[in-house]
């Protein structure tokens, strides 16, 4: 049997790749000690001259001033880095505390509490910020933002008003050659978990490589250019992950995942191009950026040149469609320190924000970089997607330009794969079940 089965009655698609995921690779970047503050400091010097510049469009009348220049009952703008303080925020030194606090239970998934209160700071200083215009719920410690107001007697700064830094500029979105060309999403996968399916990922599989359906589904399937594993692919017990030596049944529990990762990627990249991202189950670094899952864990997939394995986050262009793309935890620690009503408002939050990660380091582990903060979103992508979401969703941002934002659900507990085409940025899902009703 052939592996790649639409090459029997149709040419498979192809498209021009081209990875950007340099500024995501940690390469010669060595650790001395060094601290966060630095990150920070990039951040903030990165961002203030983005909003200085348009700070000249948005109140040109309004001087603008540090906070260490601020007087009482003056209006001006400061520009500086949020700092959220939080009365439900975990810390590390509760768990040494003695004394427990009276404090009311805490919801598993969220810090938020109505006493939760927002601070400004730049090189010069802090102030603490008053009035009902900012809904701490809202934002997050790390973000960069412009304030209009005016200092008030108890030393407060009011806000009136808030400038962001808004969508990036984006590359103009190519003119197509009226062909569809799709690209498939898919994240959690979990294989080696205990309610793992392997017919449901065959299933999958088979559809991508044209293994199954009819001519007509064999002539959809060959217009896929691109598959995206977006993190999390194996689950390892827990249990085996604790720093002891192994004995040679469990060695074999660690890497039978892995094998059998293996052998479904090996499939894929005999017929398509394929990345795969890590994901915070997968045997890569904690912190982000995380680096390329190491190419000896695919021995299979990793002999054919359609393979490729990515940072998280993930960034490329395909046929000039920019894409940009997290396996999850930058949203995920968003839901944790403020509120919206789905994924996708988190997800507009951070373009708009022009910052993929903006709680790292504060809640978000990430690399202690010293001369760039690899999160800032210069270019605007076409498609932005996040993986290992509850469930899927989508939304066509249209504001003088076109991003798709995409939710791509965890396969293992939907079933669901995500198909993109890049002809029209138009979403569609792949359902599979091995469920038969009664």
């Amino acid at each position: 049997m052939e592996i790649d089965a639409v090459a029997k009655n149709f040419q498979r698609k192809l498209s021009v790749y081209q990875s950007l995921d340099e500024r995501f690779e940690i390469q010669k970047e060595m650790y001395r000690g060094q601290q966060y503050s630095q990150i920070y400091f990039i951040r903030l010097h990165k961002m203030r001259s983005l909003l200085y510049s348009l700070v000249e469009k948005w109140k040109p009348d309004v001087p603008v001033c540090t906070v260490l220049g601020l007087e009482e009952g003056k209006e001006c703008i400061i520009v500086g880095t949020l700092y959220k303080h939080m009365k439900l925020k975990p810390s590390v030194l509760d768990e040494y505390s003695k004394e427990r606090s009276v404090a009311p239970l805490v919801k598993s998934h969220n810090f938020m509490h109505p006493d939760d209160q927002l601070v400004l700071e730049d090189e010069s200083g802090r102030v603490k910020l008053g009035g009902t215009f900012l809904a701490p719920s809202m934002f997050v410690t790390g973000l960069v933002v412009a304030l209009h107001g005016k200092e008030t007697s108890a030393g407060d700064f009011l806000v009136q008003d808030i400038l962001e830094p808004g969508l990036p500029p984006q590359m103009q979105l190519p003119c197509g050659s009226g062909e569809d060309k799709y690209v498939v999403f898919v994240s959690g996968l979990s294989v080696g978990s205990n309610t793992s399916n392997p017919l449901q990922l065959q299933l999958l599989i088979d559809h991508i490589t044209g293994h199954l359906g009819d001519e007509k589904e064999q002539s959809i399937a060959s217009q896929i250019v691109r598959v995206v594993v977006a993190g999390n692919s194996v689950e390892i017990t827990l249990g085996l992950l604790n720093g002891q030596a192994l004995a040679s049944k469990d060695q074999s529990r660690l890497s039978e995942p892995i094998k059998e990762l293996d052998i479904l990627l090996t499939q894929l990249a005999a017929a398509v191009s394929l990345d795969i991202m890590p994901g915070p189950s997968d045997p890569a670094n904690f912190s982000l950026p995380q680096q390329p899952l190491h190419r000896c864990l695919f021995p299979g997939a990793s002999a054919y040149n359609t393979f490729v394995s990515c940072t998280n986050p993930h960034s490329f262009e395909l046929d000039n469609v920019r894409f940009l793309g997290t396996s999850g935890q930058n949203i995920d620690d968003l839901g944790k320190y403020s509120d919206a009503e789905d994924s996708l408002d988190f997800m507009e939050r951070t373009l708009r924000w022009r910052h993929l990660a903006p709680t790292a380091p504060n809640t978000l582990g990430c690399y202690p970089f010293t001369d760039k903060d690899p999160f800032l979103i210069e270019s605007c992508p076409h498609v932005y997607f996040v993986g290992n979401q509850n469930k899927y969703k989508t939304r066509l941002l249209r504001e003088g330009q076109l991003v798709r934002l995409i939710c791509i659900p965890k396969f293992l507990e939907t079933g669901v794969a995500v198909v993109l085409n890049m002809r029209n940025l138009e979403c569609h899902t792949l359902s599979f079940s091995t469920h038969l009703d009664p």
